[in-house]
C-alpha cells in the first residue's frame, strides 16, 4: 500500500523542487530567447535577400515598350522572375499572368500598397507551408530623369521552406538543450541537497541521543558556515545541559544520602521514644485532662513521625538499588483478606476475590500496596470501597476502587510523585505523601524477564478513583533493582 504524500514535503524535496523550478525557468528564459531571436535573424535574413533580388530583377527587365501590356507580355514576365522555388505574377489593372491566385494569395491592403508606388512585403501560410509575399511596380524612366509609376505590378511568392526547416532544428536544438539543463538541474539539486542535509541528519540523530539521555553527545563543527554555527551552538548547548544535569544529579544523590543517613540515624531515638509512647498510651486514661490529651496526641505524632522514617528508609533502599524481593508462593485471595483483617478493614470493604488464585510474590509488599490503595480509598473516597481480583495466564489484576469525587485529570500524573498531596482533588490531605509513591515502587519491582509489574490510576466512568494493579504470577528476579522513575513503562498516568 503506498503511504500518503506529506504536505508540506521534507526539505530535500523542497531543495530538489527548487533547483528543478530553476533550471526549467533559467533553461526556458535562455533557449526561449535564443530560439525567438536566432528565428527573426532567419527570416529577416530571408526576406530581405529575396526583397533586393527580386528590386535588382525587376530593374533589369527589358524595357516595357507599350502600355498597357497585353497577357502574352504579362505571362512572358512572370515566367522571366519566377524561379525553382519562387513564383511571380505580373498584374495591371485587372489582369494578371494568375487570375485565379490573386484573389487568394495577395491580400488586398498588400495590393493597395503596391499601388501606390511602395515596395512591401508579408509572411504568409498556405497548406502548412510558409511563404514570403513580395510586391513592387515597375517604374518608368523620364526624360527628365525621374521615374513614375507604370501601373504593372510585379509579386513573387517567395518559399520559406528551408528557412522553416533550420528553425525546426532550431527548435529541437532548444529542447535537447532544455532536456540536458533539467537531468543537470536534477543531478545539481541531488547533490546540493545532499551537502546541505548531511548536517542537518547528523543534527537530527544527535539531536535524537541527546533526547535519549546520551549528554555526551556532540556534532563535528566543519567549515564556518551557518549550520557549522548552528553544531557549534548544539555542542555548547549539550556541553551546558550535561554539566547541568551533572550538578542536579550530583545534589540529588547527596539529597538521597542525607535523607538515608538521617532516617537511620533517626531509627535508635525513635525508638526510644516509641517505648515511652508506649507506656503514656497505658497511663493516659489516668491522667487529668490536658495532661492526658497531651500524651496521646505524643504518641500519635511517635508513630506518624516513625512511620515517616520507616517510608523514608524505604524509598532510599529504591533508589540506592538495595531493594530486594523476598519471593514466595502466595494465595493471593488469603493474602489480600489478612491485609484487610489485620487493619480492621473486613467490614468497610466489599472483596471479589475468586478462589485458588495463586502466585509467585513477596507478600510483605504486596500487603504494604494494598494496605496504601485501601487505605487511601477509605479516607478520601466515599463507600462503597471496592477491592477486586482477577487471574489472567501470566498475571494477577487487583482493582482498587471508591464512588467518591475521584482524581482531577491535572493531579492524574501526579499521584505517583513523592510528597505529592493532591489537597484539590480530596476532601482532606494526611500523611507524608510517600505512600502512593512506595506502592509503585514495589509494583515495579515485581518482574518476570522483561515485563514489570505496574500501577496505574485513574477514574471509574461511574464514579470514583480506580487503581489498578498487575503483578507477575512467577516473578523470577529476586535480586535487587533500581526502580525506574521516569515512568515509560510502569504505570503512571
Amino acid at each position: 500500500m503506498l503511504s500518503p504524500l506529506r504536505w508540506p514535503p521534507g526539505l530535500r524535496v523542497r531543495l530538489l523542487l527548487a533547483f528543478v523550478s530553476l533550471g526549467l525557468t533559467t533553461t526556458a528564459v535562455v533557449a526561449g530567447a535564443g530560439y525567438v531571436r536566432a528565428r527573426n535573424v532567419i527570416l529577416q535574413t530571408a526576406q530581405d535577400a529575396a526583397v533586393v533580388t527580386l528590386k535588382e530583377q525587376v530593374t533589369q527587365l527589358a524595357p516595357i515598350r507599350t502600355l498597357p501590356p497585353s497577357q502574352a507580355d504579362l505571362d512572358a514576365i512572370a515566367a522571366e522572375l519566377s524561379g525553382r522555388d519562387d513564383t511571380a505574377i505580373a498584374a495591371y489593372q485587372g489582369r494578371s499572368s494568375a487570375p485565379d491566385q490573386v484573389s487568394a494569395v495577395l491580400p488586398p491592403e498588400l495590393r493597395s500598397a503596391v499601388a501606390s508606388g511602395r515596395v512591401v512585403w508579408q509572411r504568409q501560410t498556405a497548406q502548412g507551408f510558409p511563404y514570403l509575399v513580395i510586391g513592387t511596380q515597375v517604374m518608368l524612366s523620364q526624360p527628365d530623369g525621374t521615374a513614375r509609376p507604370s501601373g504593372l505590378e510585379i509579386y513573387r511568392l517567395h518559399s520559406l521552406e528551408a528557412e522553416q526547416r533550420s528553425i525546426d532544428r532550431l527548435a529541437a536544438s532548444a529542447w535537447s538543450t532544455g532536456a540536458l539543463s533539467l537531468a543537470l538541474a536534477v543531478v545539481l539539486a541531488l547533490l546540493a541537497a545532499r551537502g546541505v542535509l548531511r548536517p542537518v541528519r547528523e543534527l537530527d540523530r544527535a539531536a535524537r541521543r541527546l533526547g535519549d539521555g546520551d549528554l555526551s553527545t556532540r556534532l563535528a563543527v566543519r567549515g564556518s558556515d551557518e549550520l557549522a554555527r548552528v553544531a557549534d551552538t548544539f555542542n555548547h548547548t549539550a556541553q551546558q545541559l550535561e554539566r547541568q544535569v551533572g550538578e542536579l544529579r550530583r545534589m540529588e544523590a547527596d539529597a538521597r544520602r542525607f535523607v538515608a543517613d538521617v532516617s537511620h540515624e533517626l531509627r535508635t531515638p525513635l525508638a526510644a521514644m516509641t517505648a515511652v509512647t508506649d507506656v503514656l498510651d497505658e497511663e493516659a486514661p489516668r491522667l487529668p485532662g490536658d495532661a492526658g490529651r497531651a500524651a496521646r496526641l505524643v504518641s500519635q505524632e511517635t508513630q506518624s513521625l516513625t512511620r515517616l522514617v520507616d517510608d523514608l528508609i524505604e524509598v532510599s533502599r529504591f533508589d540506592s538499588g538495595t531493594a530486594a524481593l523476598a519471593l514466595d508462593d502466595v494465595d493471593v485471595p488469603s493474602a489480600v483478606r489478612a491485609t484487610l483483617r489485620a487493619r480492621g478493614w473486613t467490614e468497610r470493604v466489599v472483596a471479589d476475590l475468586p478462589p485458588d488464585t495463586r502466585a509467585r510474590l513477596d507478600p510483605r509488599r504486596l500487603d504494604v500496596i494494598l494496605a496504601n490503595l485501601v487505605g487511601n480509598a477509605l479516607r478520601h473516597g466515599a463507600p462503597p470501597v471496592t477491592v477486586r481480583l482477577r487471574a489472567e495466564p501470566d498475571w494477577i489484576v487487583l482493582t482498587v476502587g471508591d464512588r467518591g469525587p475521584g482524581l482531577d485529570p491535572l493531579v492524574l500524573p501526579h499521584v505517583f510523585d513523592r510528597f505529592y498531596k493532591a489537597d484539590s482533588a480530596r476532601s482532606r490531605s494526611e500523611g507524608s505523601g510517600l505512600g502512593l509513591a512506595i506502592a509503585w515502587e514495589n509494583a515495579r519491582l515485581h518482574r518476570a524477564g522483561a515485563e514489570r509489574g505496574s500501577l496505574v490510576a485513574g477514574n471509574d466512568p461511574a464514579g470514583g478513583a480506580v487503581f489498578t494493579l498487575r503483578l507477575p504470577r512467577r516473578c523470577t528476579d529476586p535480586a535487587p533493582a533500581v526502580a525506574d522513575r521516569t515512568g515509560s513503562d510502569g504505570g503512571r498516568p
